[in-house]
Order: structure tokens, then C-alpha cells, then sequence
């Protein structure tokens, strides 16, 4: 199939681009790299009557410096954080992220932006910003300028907190000390497959000791989901594989998966068993 008509605006900076939203926000779509909305559009599963395209924006690209923070543009490609050159614990979990996206005509097109705001359980960046805590700065021509960090943005299955007006302009993650230890493992049924259920993790281990705690998980619920109970297990205890085994058997027991033709709840327990050390760089067989 191919796609409803619509209206294609190109703006040349950001003003054009939000005045052009603002005015059909409910009825218009921001195009970024297009990886999610245009299949969507084939299938007309989106008809939005209008699209604004903002590759041609300037300054919405690229990884920076920001105190003790590292902002990322949201037109910055997939391809560009899987070889980013940032150091430390982040650039290593940046890099193992973007090397689970899709295939690598998708990571050369689709933008580290555009799978936030897209809002999938499973995305490899949804769950890198609610591990991180990452902060989104939105714009609107209505409201100027709002921060929204990652426990409030993500809201339901492709749902966020942004309103229909709104553009996301950057999403600043914490530089993470040489102290942590960061990952991901997910499992999918074919290389490139959104994954059946995902685990990141950034745990810090400080003269042997935990002394803080991220584990979050993708394919369990609606929204990436923090574990709690594994940060809990892991928090202020010594570490070795089997407290990260004992952290792993916490957050599946915790979690509530859904069941469906790729797994039953118990299914992605056990995945989730499995995930979480491997994500922490543990082989640990059961």
C-alpha cells in the first residue's frame, strides 16, 4: 500500500519547523528518519495530513558536552552513537545500544531522537534514556522550552508526554564515572528483530561494593520498565556474579510480562533471568 495524501513542508531552521506544526498539531507528523512512520504510513496505520521533515534544521545533530551531562541531538543517526568516540562507561553502553538497532541501512537512516519520541517497549534507546534518567528538552511555539525527565516521558505503548505541538530538541544523559560497569543484552527471534524482551544495566562498583544500582528492562511492560527489585538486591552489597544471579531472580519475579505468539509471561521471566547478567558481562548458566 502506499500512504494517504499529506502535505510535505521542508523548514530551513527550528522556528519554521515549530510554526509549521503549530498549525495542525493534532494532524501533523515531524519526519525525522522516518524508519517507524513511513512503514506506518504504507500500511496507513498513520495518516497524518501533514509531514514536517527536519533533517534540513540545523543544530539538532551530534553528541556534546554539558557539565556533567552529555546532550544528544535528536537528529543524530543511529550509525553515528554506534561509532561515537565518547569514552567511559556511557560511550561503551552507547555503542553496544546502537549496535542492536535494526540492520544498518535503518541505523544509517533512523535517529537516536526519533526512537525516543516513537515510543517503543522494546527500543534499544527508550530503554538506555529510563536507565540513564535521561532529561528531554521539548519546544513548542505555544510554550517555548520544557525539560521532561524519562520517568514521566514515557507514558504508554508509543505514547510520551509530549503534546501534539512539541518537537524533541536533545536528550541529555549523566557521564557516567569510570566506576560503572554498563550493558545491554536483549534476545530476538532474527538479528535486527525488536527485541522479545531487552536488559540494560549501569552499576557502580566502588572498592568492591555496590554503591549504585540501574537495571531496566524492555518487553515486559507497556513503557521500559526500572527494576527496583534487582537495584534493591545489588545496592550497598559486594559484588560478584552471585549477587548479580540473585539480582536477575529478583526482577523476574518482580515483573509482570504480558504473554503473546512470541512468549508466554514465564517465558520472558526466564529471558529476563538470563538477560540481566549477561548485560553486566556475566555468562552465568542455569
Amino acid at each position: 500500500m502506499k500512504p494517504s495524501p499529506f502535505e510535505y513542508v521542508r523548514p530551513r531552521d527550528l522556528a519554521e519547523a515549530l510554526a509549521a506544526i503549530a498549525q495542525d498539531p493534532d494532524d501533523s507528523k515531524i519526519l525525522a528518519g522516518g524508519q517507524s512512520l513511513i512503514p506506518m504510513m504504507n500500511f496507513r496505520l498513520a495518516r497524518p495530513a501533514r509531514l514536517v521533515d527536519v533533517n534540513r534544521v540545523p543544530g539538532l545533530a551530534g553528541l556534546a558536552a554539558d557539565g556533567d551531562r552529555v546532550r544528544v541531538g535528536t537528529l543524530t543517526r543511529h550509525h553515528a552513537m554506534e561509532r561515537t568516540p565518547l569514552p567511559g562507561p556511557l560511550g561503551d553502553l552507547l555503542r553496544r545500544a546502537a549496535a542492536h538497532v535494526g540492520h544498518l541501512p535503518i541505523r544509517t537512516r533512523g535517529t537516536f531522537g526519533g526512537s525516543i519520541a516513537h515510543c517503543d517497549a522494546a527500543s534499544e534507546w527508550c530503554l538506555v534514556a529510563r536507565l540513564l534518567d535521561a532529561e528531554m528538552t521539548v519546544r513548542s511555539q505555544a510554550r517555548g522550552t520544557r525539560v521532561i525527565p524519562a520517568a514521566d516521558f514515557f507514558q504508554a505503548v508509543f505514547t510520551t508526554a509530549m503534546a501534539p505541538d512539541e518537537i524533541l530538541t536533545s536528550i541529555a544523559l549523566p557521564a557516567l564515572d569510570e566506576h560503572y560497569r554498563t550493558g545491554i543484552a536483549e534476545f530476538a527471534r532474527r538479528a535486527g528483530d525488536f527485541a522479545i524482551v531487552a536488559a540494560t544495566a549501569a552499576v557502580r562498583v566502588e572498592d568492591g561494593l555496590v554503591t549504585e544500582a540501574r537495571i531496566c528492562l524492555g518487553g515486559v511492560a507497556e513503557v521500559p520498565l526500572r527494576s527496583a527489585a534487582a537495584e534493591r538486591v545489588l545496592l550497598g552489597a559486594r559484588w560478584s556474579p552471585e549477587l548479580v544471579t540473585a539480582a536477575a531472580e529478583a526482577a523476574a519475579a518482580d515483573c509482570d510480562p504480558p504473554g503473546d505468539a512470541h512468549g508466554d509471561p514465564a517465558y520472558r521471566r526466564d529471558l529476563v533471568r538470563a538477560l540481566i547478567p549477561r548485560a553486566l558481562g556475566l555468562d552465568v548458566r542455569r
